[in-house]
């Protein structure tokens, strides 16, 4: 019976387990909003709301300078000088603004993300791969990485 209770614990506990990425301590990829809010006018603030955010689980401040972001069609954002500070996220906006604690843009004209499919993938300066978080669904505006 004891056997019984602690392998359903350790069940249970898998699905609360953190990506290999997440358990590591890193810079990963935690969310894409996809589809922003209302119309896709191409405003800026309508191209705003279309965002991936980045989180740093480690410890410690990092400096994610020439880190980039893409799609699949190969759209490409390379950050600029930007630490992220232990435990917080920056979010990578598609449209135009200034860079402030938490936000950094793109400064496109033209939406990135894909309404339906799309796969975001982030990688150090060296080009090496850091995380990727891929969406199929028209049913949700954002994808939890």
């Amino acid at each position: 019976m004891l056997a019984a209770a602690v392998a359903a614990a350790a069940s249970a506990s898998v699905a609360l387990l953190p990506t290999q990425a997440q358990a590591a301590g890193s810079i990963h990829l935690y969310k894409v909003y996809y589809d922003s809010p209302g119309s896709d006018t191409r405003s800026n603030s309508s191209l705003n709301a279309e965002y991936v955010q980045i989180k740093n689980s480690t410890s410690r401040a990092v400096q994610i300078k020439g880190y980039t972001l893409r799609d699949k069609t190969g759209y490409i954002y390379t950050f600029p000088s930007y630490r992220v500070s232990a435990g917080k996220t920056v979010k990578v906006h598609t449209g135009r603004g200034s860079q402030s604690a938490g936000h950094v843009y793109w400064g496109r004209g033209a939406y990135v993300w894909n309404n339906d499919k799309d796969t975001a993938t982030l990688r150090t300066p060296s080009g090496a791969f850091r995380d990727s978080c891929s969406y199929n669904s028209t049913r949700y505006d954002y994808k939890m990485c």
